[in-house]
């Protein structure tokens, strides 16, 4: 019996875990400051979503959904990105008639896709994406990146790159679409077989193309931005224009598509260059999707997201040596000896805790030494002992791991007492 995890998941471990729950908080603070609202989604959508949201040309679609049919016969899908589930949401409960406009959103969500594990890519990935729908302000576009450059530069990453690109309005798409047929179709038996079926279904998705990329028809291939049409050349040059404003370089690359049919517009990616990082440069990638809420059965909705794998985001921090700060997990540790203290220990430590304390104990018997040796690897700020003579006395021996400082204090006292050290008797979170 095979009882590891399944190829292309992975257990976060306590250690890790750590990590994780610090970059989360950073990211829902920043979030917050943005005026992000949090949204949570099913695990499972209607398999029809995807295929009509992500589209039925995409790999995504394609290749790596995970599908199954339920009791009843309905065919269901373990999501495999989360803009199609917070569309669905928004149309679902209405929110396009709320006051305040446009609706701003994050989401932190599991996501399964059906692709060749590497590292950073899982078949099980974990990933933090916004979603602003109910605006066309190319002014959104830029908070919108701004917004992941700002977490990728608060949790302390420095090798950046920000790449955008234009895939233009319905009209712009189409003059393009026709150009890339024309372009690729006298070379169409020397491309992969994938991209042999995209160059009708969807002719963008063949610059996207790892296996055909170093094609020489990929090089002379025409221009997204040749073929923008006036109001969609406008629209890319405010939204450099507003990255300029905020001080944020980037690089335009016209062969940018992103790998889902939904969007146009803005399109943007962000990568790492730093040393070691791996082949696979992308953290985060994104883009404007005017339209997709009226392909679910909505009102006309523009719309813009990104996602961000916190994966790839860790592998950026360690690759670059950024050690996210671990505070702590403790406040304090009661260290009891004899009989008497052991069953007076669950009572003082139930008391701290009850006052927000984090506090833990012992519970294999061993020697203080041993004990203290627990404390030190703890990280804790305090270690508590109750012996005999203590609880005689009625106090508890108080001592302060940074300045080696120990005193008694009171056992009716403790905990107040504590409290005030540990956090100025503010509250605390």
């Amino acid at each position: 019996m095979n009882i590891n995890a399944p190829r292309g998941t992975a257990d976060i471990l306590p250690k890790d875990a750590v990590k994780w729950q610090i970059a989360e908080s950073k990211i829902k603070e920043i979030c917050a400051r943005y005026h992000f609202e949090e949204i949570r989604t099913p695990l499972f959508e209607h398999t029809e979503l995807f295929q009509r949201g992500v589209g039925d040309s995409t790999d995504i679609v394609q290749k790596e959904m995970y599908t199954f049919q339920d009791r009843g016969g309905r065919s269901l899908t373990l999501r495999p990105e989360g803009t199609a589930s917070v569309a669905r949401a928004f149309v679902q409960n209405k929110l396009f008639g709320e006051i305040v406009q446009p609706v701003k959103l994050y989401y932190f969500m599991q996501m399964f896709r059906y692709e060749r594990p590497q590292q950073g890519r899982m078949r099980q990935l974990n990933q933090f994406g916004v979603e602003v729908l109910g605006s066309d302000n190319p002014a959104v576009d830029a908070e919108v990146i701004d917004l992941a450059m700002t977490i990728y530069k608060e949790l302390g990453l420095k090798s950046l790159k920000l790449v955008i690109n234009s895939l233009g309005d319905q009209e712009s798409r189409q003059n393009y679409r026709e150009a890339l047929i024309g372009h690729f179709t006298p070379v169409k038996e020397e491309l992969c077989h994938d991209c042999q079926t995209r160059l009708q279904q969807n002719p963008m998705r063949i610059l996207d193309c790892k296996t055909d990329r170093d094609h020489p028809a990929m090089k002379t291939a025409p221009s997204i931005l040749d073929y923008l049409n006036e109001e969609s050349y406008k629209y890319f040059e405010q939204v450099k224009a507003y990255l300029d404003l905020l001080g944020i370089p980037y690089e335009v690359d016209p062969n940018l598509v992103r790998g889902l049919d939904y969007y146009n517009h803005t399109a943007f990616e962000i990568m790492s260059n730093a040393e070691g990082f791996g082949a696979i440069t992308t953290l985060a990638g994104g883009g404007r999707y005017n339209g997709l809420i009226e392909d679910i059965g909505g009102p006309s909705t523009p719309g813009i997201g990104f996602g961000m794998g916190i994966e790839r985001l860790l592998m950026a921090l360690e690759a670059e040596k950024v050690t996210l700060e671990e505070k702590g997990s403790l406040d304090c540790y009661l260290i009891s000896v004899g009989e008497m203290a052991e069953r007076q220990a669950m009572k003082i430590l139930h008391d701290l805790r009850d006052k927000g304390i984090r506090a833990d104990r012992d519970y294999q018997g061993r020697k203080m030494k041993a004990q203290f040796k627990t404390a030190d690897r703890l990280h804790v700020k305090y270690v508590l002992v109750l012996g005999e003579e203590e609880i005689e006395k009625q106090v508890i021996s108080v001592k302060n791991m940074e300045t080696q400082e120990q005193t008694e204090v009171s056992l009716t006292d403790l905990a107040d007492s504590l409290y005030n050290q540990l956090y100025g008797g503010k509250n605390h979170e």
